[in-house]
This record gives C-alpha cells, structure tokens and sequence, in this order.
C-alpha cells in the first residue's frame, strides 16, 4: 500500500509537470519548444515505468470479482503469465465473435424456432458475463482499459439477458428479425475491429507507443486514428442501429397487444448503448480534431 501510494504521487507530479509545461509553449521561443518536447518525452517514458511498477503491485479485487471468484488473487506475477492470459482473451473473443456470428445467421435465415433463439441468446449472455469477469483480472494485472469500454459489456450482459427472458408471441416475432440482422452485423463489425486492431496494437507496441497489455475494444479510440479512420463508417452505423432498435421497441411498447415488461426495458437499454458508443466515439473523434487544429496554430 505504501509503494502504491508512493507511485501514486509521483505519476501526480509528473501530471502537474506536464500540464506546467505546456503551458509554457504558448509563450516560448522556437529553442525552448525544442527543448520543452523533449522533457514532455522524458515524462511520458517515466510515466510508463510508473505504470508497469504498479502492475507488479498486489491488489484488491473490486467489488465486481469478490462477488464472482470471492476473496481470490488474480494478480499475475510474470509479464509471461500476463501476455498469455491477454492473448488467451484476445483468442476467445475472436472465436466467439465467428460462433455468434454463424449463430445470428443461423437463426435468422434458416431455423426459425424458439428453442434455437434461447440457445443463442444464453450464449450472448455467458459471453458477455465471461468477457466482464476476464477484463476485471486484466484490468487487476495492469490493462488500460476503462470507461465505457468495460461498462457496455455490463449493459450488454442486461439487454442479453432480457432478450433471453422474452416470452414468444406477437411483439417478440414483430422484432426477431431485427435483432438478429443487427447480431450479424453487429459480429461482422466486431471481427472487422478485431482484424485491424490487433495488427495496429501490433506495431504500436513494436514502436513502443502502446502497452503490452492494451487490448482490442468494440468502439474507437484514439491510438486507431492513424490507419484504422475506414472503421468509423461501420460504427456509426452499428450506433444508430441501435437507436433504430430502441424507437422500433418504443412503438411496440404502445402496440395495444403489447403486456410484455420486457419490450420497454430492452428499448431503454438500446438507447443507453446507442448513446454510449455515439458519444464516447464523437468525443475520441472530436479530441483528436481539435488536437490536430492546435497543432496547425503551432506550426502557423
């Protein structure tokens, strides 16, 4: 705890250093500049040993992995036990991502059954509760990823289970084909990012520019700007499916043969995903413009 806490404020005053820093730019010489660049790098790499100290660090699990596993380590003791448990989660997306999308088509256009929907709803669900619990010990062994990106996996896990519980009838076939049509894409996009991704993680960290840990994300963030921007398209779309979805089970929630609680919650839940995964993009999307135009008043 003491270790912890020490980093803990030396990454603090990196950050207040840096921050000093760049405000010194605006009214520095050329030379200066030069000179300010290269601390600002002697930072970033000091801030990165940081960062791979406190992953050797024990920690406590959150609330999230005491409920599941209860009061177990999960903290991984060597970088090769780390790399290949990521790997080992890099791996099950990609598998289940071809599963799910073999799954949606399967349903959609060949076996129009109940019991075939159940299967591959349960499926969403253990792959979505499984992806949770594996990020929560990646994230105890040093993995950057946070935000909305490990939140939607929890809302995802909601709305797959509501979908599960979902009685057959009226309102339910009036949107199956939707769902599953939005699944295939949904897993065709997911198995694009995972494709592109992983081969520019791949050269980031050759470069040195990403950490060992860092893994692949069903969104878009900012390290994708420089050679993944062709994905933007594909995820936009995927966003306002999602808010397709959520007005379609509003005007079914007012059908007046509509008794079903879950029609609404599921129509909630898409809309929190849409605005989720649309803003969280925009604002990567927006930061990285207006770091772009900054760097242009510089250079002017």
């Amino acid at each position: 705890m003491i270790c912890s806490n020490s980093i803990t404020k030396q990454r603090k005053s990196l950050n207040d250093l840096k921050y000093s820093l760049h405000r010194c730019t605006q009214s520095s010489n050329p030379k200066e500049i030069v000179q300010i660049a290269e601390i600002q790098t002697q930072i970033k790499d000091k801030q990165n040993v940081f960062f791979d100290m406190e992953a050797y660090l024990p920690k406590k699990n959150g609330l999230y992995l005491n409920l599941v596993l209860g009061n177990v380590n999960v903290t991984l003791l060597s970088n090769q036990a780390k790399f290949a448990y990521k790997d080992e989660y890099e791996k099950f997306k990609l598998y289940m991502t071809i599963i799910l999308l073999l799954g949606a088509i399967t349903c959609r256009f060949l076996l129009n059954y109940r019991v075939t929907d159940e299967i591959f709803n349960f499926l969403l669900v253990w792959y979505y509760c499984t992806l949770t619990i594996r990020e929560s010990i990646l994230i105890c062994n040093g993995s950057r990823i946070k935000g909305w990106w490990v939140s939607h996996h929890y809302v995802s896990t909601f709305l797959s289970g509501v979908m599960l519980t979902w009685p057959d009838g009226l309102m339910y076939q009036m949107f199956r084909n939707q769902f599953l049509a939005f699944s295939v894409y949904q897993s065709f996009v997911q198995f694009l990012q995972y494709y592109y991704q992983s081969g520019c993680l791949y050269r980031l960290r050759a470069l040195g520019e990403r950490n060992h840990l860092d893994l692949t994300v069903e969104g878009f963030q900012s390290w994708m700007w420089r050679g993944l921007t062709f994905l933007l398209p594909f995820l936009f779309f995927g966003h306002f499916w999602q808010l397709y979805n959520a007005v379609t089970l509003f005007g079914l929630s007012s059908h007046e043969k509509c008794k079903e609680w879950q029609v609404s919650m599921l129509a909630l839940t898409f809309l929190v995903l849409f605005l989720g995964n649309f803003l969280t993009t925009l604002k990567v999307v927006h930061q990285k413009f207006q770091k772009n135009k900054d760097k242009t008043k510089k250079k002017e």
